[in-house]
Parts: C-alpha cells; structure tokens; sequence
C-alpha cells in the first residue's frame, strides 16, 4: 500500500502542468504528483478514460476523488491555511459551485495561459491524445 496520496493529471496539457508545478511550490501538498500518461493507472484503480477528463486524487487507501474534489483533497493536505479552503470545497452549497467552476476550466484549458495544442477538448471515444 502507498503511504502518499496520488494527484494524477494530464502531463501533456501545458496549462495542467504549469498549475501543479505552481501548486508543488506554493501550496507544498503531502502527495506524489504524476502525469497520468505515467501513473500505473489500473494499479491506482482508475481508468485512462477518467483520468484523461479530470484531475484525480488517489488515496493510500484506493478512494477516488475527482475534478473540485480532487482539488479540495489537494489544498486539504497542503501547508499553511490552504487546509480551510480545501475544507470550504467540500462543503455544498461551496462544493457545487467548485464543481462548476472546475468543469469549465477543464472544458476551457485550451484557451488559458500555459495550453498546449492537447489541452484541446476531446470528443468522447476518440482515440488517447
């Protein structure tokens, strides 16, 4: 068993890459971090479909979370006071709004600072990017 959570993430979008190399340095969170093209995905128990549409955190203990979610574990395990923001990401009506806010990031990374030409959305059954 892992003793470290996982933040898996997308290693080949330039915008996702840049806010977890901004995240390891500023927040300093108690996990590994790794592109999801190079996490042992099955051994981590999640797929590389999921993996490729959200952020994930990956416990120790094999619990999954995803998006705003996986942001909030994240800032919950960061030092300093991100711990109460994390704790506000988890709470409604807070946790609906982050999940909101997430998925047009997500939907819209192409278009952020940093993006590479894979931050681009991708359509459902297309093949790995």
């Amino acid at each position: 068993m892992r003793s470290r959570p996982v933040l898996v993430y997308d290693g080949d979008c330039g915008f996702c890459s840049v806010s977890v190399g901004f995240a390891e340095r500023l927040l300093r969170p108690r996990c590994t971090a790794t592109p999801w093209q190079f996490a042992p995905l099955e051994a981590l128990g999640v797929t590389q479909d999921r993996a490729e549409h959200e952020a994930l955190w990956v416990t120790p203990t094999g619990a999954v979370y995803g998006g705003s979610q996986a942001v909030a574990k994240l800032l919950l395990s960061a030092r300093g006071g991100w711990p109460v923001l994390g704790a506000l990401l988890t709470l409604p009506p807070v946790r609906w709004a982050a999940h909101v806010v997430y998925r047009w990031v997500a939907d819209n990374r192409s278009r952020l600072p940093g993006s590479t030409t894979a931050c681009a959305p991708r359509t459902r059954g297309a093949t790995s990017r």
